[in-house]
């Protein structure tokens, strides 16, 4: 797990500064094309839930006016419903 600054806590050997990190320009590459799919998969999941969200609102809204057109029938003050 990594710490506060991204390091990985693991200690430096002697010498090993300025060493190649063991990561080639595939494994970067496949690195950002992994981050891009769950970028894009995260895009999806936010327009659905912006999606949900609306539709939810509409039906909230579609039962508030239903609740009220019964209390309305029942000759009921809707001021005095609960919320």
């Amino acid at each position: 797990m990594s710490g506060p600054n991204g390091d990985l806590g693991m200690p430096v050997e002697a010498g090993a500064e300025g060493e190649d990190d063991g990561f080639g320009e595939a494994e970067y590459a496949a690195i950002n094309s992994m981050l891009d799919q769950i970028n894009s998969c995260l895009d999806h999941l936010e327009e659905k839930n912006d999606h949900l969200h609306a539709r939810l609102q509409e039906l909230l809204e579609s039962n508030r006016q239903t609740r009220l057109e019964f209390q309305q029938q029942l000759g009921e003050d809707p001021s005095d419903a609960s919320p």
